[in-house]
C-alpha cells in the first residue's frame, strides 16, 4: 500500500499519520503504486483535477507516505488559525506586491530550502481547461529541479507515480512525455471537466466549459 520513501524526500509526520492514511486509503479502496524519487526537492504535479475529491484523496496519500509537500498560497491567507494550518501543510506565502512575480518567488523558495517538494495542479482550474498553467515548468527550470507527474485514476482506484522529469526546455517535448503517462494511468472523476490536453492524451472529446453537450 504505502510506497518507500529514501532519506533524502522531505517528510512529514509519524508511524501513526502513516497508518492513518493508509488505513483511510484501504477503506476506500484505493491503492499507491509507482515511486518516489529520492531527492530533496521535485515539483510533484497532479493530475486529472476534476473534483474536490482529489484534494482529499492526495492529502490521504501524501499522509500515508509521510510526505511533505507544500504549494504557494496568497499572503494575505496566513493570517490567524487559518495561517497556522497553512504553514503546518507546508504551504508557503506569495507576495503580491513584490516586484518579483510567482515563479520567481517559488524558485526563491526551492534555492533558500534545503528540501521542498512542490505540489501543484498543471490543469489549474477543474472547468475544463484549454491548455495547462505552465507555471511548473518555468519554475522546475528555474529551480533546476525535476517534474514528477502523479495520476490518480477513479476506475481503477490506483493514485500512480512516473518517472522524473529533467526539463530539457523544449516544453511541448516535455509535455508530451507527461501527457503520454497520464494517457497511460489517469482516469478522471468529471471527464466533462477534462482539459484539453488530457482529453487528447486519453482519446476523449473535449469542449470548452458551458458549451452544452448532445
Amino acid at each position: 500500500m504505502s510506497l518507500p520513501l529514501g532519506p533524502s524526500v522531505p517528510r512529514r509526520g509519524n508511524a501513526f499519520s502513516r497508518r492513518l492514511g493508509r488505513a483511510v486509503l484501504w477503506c476506500m479502496g484505493w491503492k499507491l503504486q509507482g515511486a518516489i524519487p529520492d531527492l530533496p526537492k521535485m515539483i510533484l504535479i497532479g493530475a486529472p483535477h476534476t473534483s474536490n475529491m482529489d484534494g482529499v484523496m492526495s492529502f490521504a496519500a501524501l499522509t500515508a507516505l509521510g510526505l511533505r509537500a507544500g504549494t504557494m498560497v496568497k499572503e494575505s491567507a496566513f493570517q490567524g488559525i487559518t495561517g497556522m494550518l497553512l504553514r503546518w501543510f507546508g504551504a508557503l506565502p506569495v507576495d503580491r506586491n513584490s516586484a518579483k512575480g510567482v515563479v520567481e518567488q517559488t524558485v526563491d523558495a526551492f534555492n533558500s530550502r534545503q528540501g521542498f517538494v512542490l505540489l501543484l495542479a498543471p490543469e489549474g482550474t477543474r472547468a475544463a481547461a484549454p491548455e495547462w498553467k505552465r507555471g511548473f515548468y518555468h519554475v522546475a527550470r528555474g529551480a533546476q529541479v525535476p517534474v514528477v507527474p502523479a495520476a490518480i485514476n477513479y476506475r481503477r482506484k490506483r493514485i500512480s507515480f512516473g518517472t522524473p522529469l529533467w526539463i530539457s526546455g523544449d516544453y511541448d517535448a516535455d509535455l508530451r512525455l507527461l501527457l503520454r503517462f497520464y494517457g497511460e494511468y489517469s482516469a478522471p472523476r468529471h471527464a466533462q471537466r477534462l482539459s484539453k490536453p488530457l482529453c487528447e492524451a486519453l482519446g476523449l472529446e473535449w469542449r470548452a466549459a458551458g458549451v452544452p453537450r448532445d
